[in-house]
């Protein structure tokens, strides 16, 4: 579903997927090639949510604005980024070429740099600052050096894989 609410409609790059069992509701933006899949829910009513190009919003993920410090705040999320099932982001930014394992959780005002991985059910803390290049994993997040080059699989390879996949997904009707 995209629902518009405050007089703020989402604006979607015609080429992106979004799953009709998916909601997007608010101050969204939502760039080319990106998809959006089943249970997924991008909510915009305390703030922008900014999602670049090649970025997957994998099943059950929730993405939404604001911090309790003022309430309204945005969120932005780069290019090439790979969200995986069930993550749940409040968060300020996370840059380009970044993989959020399964479950992991990113709270309010966490930043994440560019070419980072945060690996499955790692807990990002409040105000939490990634530099570019990390390995983060664990209950709370802690850096674990930087990433390897077989881990880069994620940013180069998996974006394509599925940006075809999102294209069947919405060819078919689904």
């Amino acid at each position: 579903m995209i629902i518009s609410l405050r007089g703020k409609t989402p604006k979607i790059a015609e080429s992106a997927y979004i799953s009709q069992a998916a909601s997007v509701i608010g101050d969204v933006e939502i760039g080319e090639n990106s998809s959006v899949w089943p249970g997924a829910v991008v909510r915009a009513d305390f703030g922008k949510i900014t999602i670049g190009k090649n970025v997957v919003v994998e099943d059950n993920c929730v993405i939404h604005s604001g911090t309790p410090a003022t309430i309204y705040d945005d969120v932005f999320i780069g290019d090439n980024v790979h969200v995986g099932h069930g993550a749940v982001l409040n968060c300020k930014k996370v840059g380009d070429n970044v993989l959020i394992g399964m479950n992991s959780t990113l709270l309010h005002e966490a930043e994440v740099g560019n070419f980072c991985i945060i690996g499955a059910n790692c807990l990002v803390s409040e105000g939490m600052k990634v530099p570019d290049k990390s390995f983060v994993v664990g209950i709370p997040g802690k850096i674990k050096g930087e990433i390897t080059e077989k881990q880069a699989f994620w940013f180069k390879e998996a974006a394509d894989v599925y940006i075809k996949l999102a294209r069947e997904y919405k060819e078919s009707g689904l």
